[in-house]
């Protein structure tokens, strides 16, 4: 299961805020340059200020910058105990040289590297190997199968698919048995390759990015309700749906790593209007909202300097009113039968 640790955490902190602080991880994907390049001393303080704060789960994956969010992590909390906090990475793609490369249509701005599929056996093996290495660690303690499903691979997915259960998950369960890695699991966008995949081989836990948001919960119940019932521990990320609700002042211009639709705005904009009436801000009820799920083990949340650490944690420990939780119901913005905080 994800692992979480909490020693040397600092002291006086209410124990309200420490709860919900132990379900929050820093998402490395900013770190990794993810629409705007951040220089190293900026990356590397917001990761060493999020362990100083508390936060105790970092996760990673090699695509992040085609390695840099993983050398980033590893540099940062390299003088750190390993035994204080615990990492998660993915596999399914490797990492090349390609000094011609400079088409940043994938979101990371990275130039001279390239990063392609592989879902073999070996291609898992040499991806963990040289995750372990960018990290500077021994051992991993969330392992996921990153981004298989249709919808990222369209006509490819069966093969994909049967790839991933016939050499990938085997592997990685191989690597668990061995103690390389604590725990394994998937890291994805859909809801429908989870439930594909959780019926055909045992898992750990899911990473499911932006289907179980304050936003929407539509097409998550399902898998929801199956990690539940199966004991598979949910991380959610994407908790503001790329940054739909991620502001304070209203709705973000992208939704679903898109622009955002003047419909897709217009409902966002009535999260804020709700917010403002009951006197919360949506930031916290966005990271708040997916922990009263039982299903629930972390919240993910990108971060890329210090300050939006800070944010994070002032959002996670903020007082959101049952008053607030009970409006968006009736308002229609939260499915009704659904676990609010």
């Amino acid at each position: 299961m994800p692992v979480q640790h909490h020693d040397q955490e600092p002291p006086g902190r209410p124990e309200a805020g420490k709860a919900r602080l132990a379900s929050l991880a820093f998402g490395g994907a900013p770190a990794g340059n993810l629409y705007t390049g951040v220089a190293d001393g900026v990356a590397r303080g917001a990761i060493e200020h999020a362990w100083r704060e508390g936060i105790r789960h970092f996760d990673t994956a090699p695509y992040y910058g085609y390695g840099l969010s993983e050398t980033r992590i590893g540099d940062a909390l390299a003088g750190v105990g390993r035994a204080s906090y615990a990492l998660s990475t993915k596999v399914g793609r490797l990492i090349d040289v390609d000094q011609d490369r400079h088409d940043r249509g994938d979101g990371f701005a990275v130039d001279g590297r390239r990063a392609y599929f592989d879902y073999s056996r070996d291609g898992i093996l040499r991806s963990l190997e040289s995750s372990i290495r960018r990290l500077r660690t021994e051992r991993i303690d969330l392992l996921l199968l990153h981004d298989i499903g249709e919808l990222t691979h369209g006509p490819r997915h069966a093969q994909v698919l049967a790839q991933a259960l016939n050499e990938a998950l085997p592997a990685m369960a191989e690597l668990r048995a061995q103690g390389v890695v604590g725990a394994i699991g998937l890291g994805v966008n859909e809801e429908a390759v989870c439930l594909e995949v959780m019926q055909r081989f045992p898992l750990d836990a899911v990473m499911l990015a932006g289907r179980y948001t304050l936003f929407e919960q539509a097409h998550s119940k399902t898998v929801m309700a199956k990690a539940q019932a199966d004991g598979v521990k949910v991380l959610i990320a994407g908790p503001y749906n790329s940054g739909l609700l991620g502001a304070d002042a209203g709705p973000g211009d992208t939704y679903d790593y898109a622009p955002a639709s003047a419909a897709i705005r217009a409902r966002a904009q009535r999260f804020y209007d709700v917010c403002a009436r009951t006197g919360a801000t949506v930031g916290a009820a966005a990271l708040q909202f997916p922990m009263a799920h039982p299903a629930v083990s972390n919240v993910v949340c990108g971060l890329r300097s210090v300050a939006e650490v800070d944010s994070a944690i002032e959002r996670i420990r903020a007082t959101v009113a049952p008053a607030t939780w009970t409006a968006l119901v009736e308002a229609g913005l939260i499915d009704a039968g659904v676990p609010t905080p």
